[in-house]
């Protein structure tokens, strides 16, 4: 297939991602009535609920590895195949992120006891920065790829305590301590 077929198919994805989002009963956009670029609080009921917000830094990491494990996967495939991949990966992610079950295993945890889910413009914007870090993990040499995935690590874990790692581990096992740490006990 072609370079152009690829790219077709990515966004192929991102469209049945917002289907599926608005299918779910998503809102498109925050029901608090208007949309920002920017919402800086990491625990408050518009979290995921705007263009951007602390969380969709980590969805560079999301493509950053994507990149990786596809170009492991599969090294001869080609990067425009790899690309539309890495690209339904995350949107089908984010669709799963979204379903009652996941959203309330995240209400468990301290930082998420509000949440209620992504708005669809939200979701859609952190899967085109997935495909961001997609881009950048296939033009940035590898090391600088690596400083910039623990850079967000640990920019985020200072600067609202949770980060992409602490997500993950939440989600799997979810601990006491770390919910007491991100609330500042």
């Amino acid at each position: 297939m072609t370079t152009r077929i690829w790219f077709a198919l990515a966004a192929g994805f991102v469209a049945l991602q917002a289907i599926a989002l608005l299918a779910l009963g998503l809102p498109l956009i925050c029901t608090c009535g208007h949309l920002d670029l920017w919402h800086g609080n990491p625990s408050g009921p518009e979290t995921s609920q705007h263009l951007t917000d602390w969380y969709t830094v980590t969805h560079l990491t999301h493509g950053i590895g994507f990149y990786l494990l596809l170009w492991l996967a599969a090294p001869r495939m080609s990067v425009a195949a790899r690309f539309a991949i890495a690209v339904g990966l995350e949107a089908g992610w984010e669709v799963v992120e979204n379903m009652p079950f996941i959203m309330e295993r995240y209400r468990q945890t301290a930082l998420a006891r509000g949440y209620f889910g992504d708005s669809v413009v939200n979701s859609v914007f952190d899967t085109v920065t997935a495909a961001v870090g997609f881009v950048l993990a296939r033009f940035l040499p590898v090391w600088t790829s690596i400083v910039l995935v623990v850079a967000i690590e640990l920019i985020l874990g200072l600067a609202i305590r949770d980060n992409l790692t602490l997500n993950i581990v939440q989600l799997i096992f979810q601990s006491d301590a770390i919910s007491r740490w991100q609330v500042g006990g």
